[in-house]
């Protein structure tokens, strides 16, 4: 008895927690690698930033495939500062800066980087100008926060 009842009250923990949490961070971070776009949408539906962004690249000769950056939905798992670096590339180097990086997943981030250029260019992760990266990293990301990319 009282362990289904004890299975019960987490159940419901759970269950309205998950709900606060998506209540709690409605906004949308939206990336189209076709149109080299990304917009910043608040939880009443209005776009309050956008910009141009850069997504993973067709082929990436270094590692022999491709870099396309995964479509899909997804939530912000962890955010790191000013200084956050890439622990993989540049390959046999390691260590590019990626300012104000959000990551979405274990491998892909939106980052800051001072070359975002008009073509998908990235090993994988979004490409945002240092200003906005910023600006993302502290007025609109949350952990939670919605992030869809748009397939190529």
């Amino acid at each position: 008895m009282f362990q289904s009842s004890l299975y019960l009250k987490i159940f419901i923990i759970t269950l309205l927690s998950s709900f606060f949490i998506t209540a709690s961070y409605a906004n949308t971070f939206i990336f189209n690698p076709k149109t080299l776009t990304w917009k910043a949408i608040n939880d009443n539906g209005k776009v309050v930033r956008q910009g141009r962004g850069s997504g993973g690249r067709k082929y990436c000769p270094d590692i022999g495939r491709s870099c396309k950056t995964p479509s899909g939905t997804y939530r912000i798992i962890s955010k790191r500062g000013a200084n956050c670096r890439s622990s993989r590339y540049p390959v046999g180097k390691g260590g590019a800066p990626m300012p104000y990086c959000m990551f979405y997943s274990k491998y892909y981030a939106i980052h800051g980087s001072p070359d975002v250029p008009n073509y998908n260019a990235s090993h994988g992760c979004i490409r945002v100008r240092p200003r906005d990266a910023r600006w993302l990293y502290f007025n609109f990301m949350r952990i939670g926060t919605k992030v869809i990319v748009r397939p190529y």
